[in-house]
């Protein structure tokens, strides 16, 4: 097990878990989403992840983003079954047959269920979000994942956490925040943001995620000019989620094709989250292909 080779690469990564899962006639409406399967239909997982693989990507991100030890006791499962059920989801993963398994590290407020970690600021200080967060890192480092994805991150202390909880546990990471702009989406400068990890030799990759396309390219460039780090990109479809209909809004704009301007930018791990689903990802592995670089 080594780091992807992202001084010498550009990695296709997959796009949304939960899109696939919902092609495929799963409901995701628990607070354990995608991580319900793990329990329940854990071959739904590796055939999501084999989509993805089909399209192109390199990298799959397990289904762990809203995993929890408190969430999973509170469907009775206890700690050891709990911590199997953070490995599985590397191992049905892994045998998606994709390069490499990013190991997914979400957010204390997905982990809410109640969409805070697009708000951010929990008001919990970094030493209570790191020790929520390491039994879950140990769990999933056990398994033994090529990369852990801290993802999702809402803003500077949770991101100051996760690299604590991530201590010395052997696996590389990526830091990947969520934002609005130029910002974190508590509303920190994203330069001072980035610059966290610029210093952290455990740290492969330092980008964005589920957030509007048109604000990658801008962020792509000073991740890398901050941080001098290659740089993880891997946004949404554009659309906007209205949580009283519950439903999404307004248009898909999220198109393959900047993938080839992120990569010039300094993005080496390209790819989707909410609502870009394997189609897209093709396009996006076929876009990196015929462009020069």
């Amino acid at each position: 097990m080594t780091a992807p080779p992202l001084d010498r690469a550009t990695l296709v990564l997959d796009g949304g878990l939960s899109n696939q899962l919902r092609a495929q006639g799963r409901a995701l409406s628990d607070e354990l989403w995608t991580a319900r399967l793990l329990t329940e239909e854990p071959e739904q997982l590796t055939a999501a992840h084999a989509a993805y693989v089909r399209a192109g990507a390199r990298v799959v991100i397990t289904a762990s983003y809203q995993a929890s030890f408190e969430g999973f006791a509170r469907r009775g499962i206890g700690r050891a079954a709990a911590a199997r059920l953070f490995g599985d989801s590397v191992r049905l993963a892994r045998r998606a047959g994709a390069e490499w398994v990013a190991a997914s590290v979400g957010p204390y407020g997905a982990v809410l269920a109640d969409g805070s970690e697009y708000r951010g600021r929990y008001g919990l200080s970094v030493g209570e979000l790191a020790r929520f967060h390491r039994p879950r890192v140990a769990a999933l480092a056990a398994a033994g994942p090529d990369v852990l994805a801290l993802e999702t991150v809402p803003d500077v202390t949770e991101a100051e956490a996760l690299l604590r909880a991530v201590g010395d546990c052997g696996i590389p990471v990526w830091l990947s925040y969520t934002i609005a702009g130029d910002r974190t989406r508590a509303g920190q400068p994203l330069a001072d943001a980035f610059a966290l990890a610029a210093d952290e030799p455990g740290v492969v990759a330092v980008g964005v995620n589920c957030c509007d396309p048109g604000d990658v390219a801008d962020a792509v460039a000073l991740a890398a000019e901050v941080t001098g780090k290659p740089v993880v990109a891997y946004p949404n479809s554009g659309e906007a989620w209205d949580p009283v209909a519950r439903r999404w809004r307004g248009p898909v704009t999220y198109d393959p094709g900047a993938a080839v301007a992120w990569r010039a930018a300094g993005a080496r791990l390209i790819g989707g989250c909410c609502r870009v689903g394997p189609g897209h990802i093709a396009a996006v592995a076929a876009a990196l292909a015929v462009a020069p670089g």
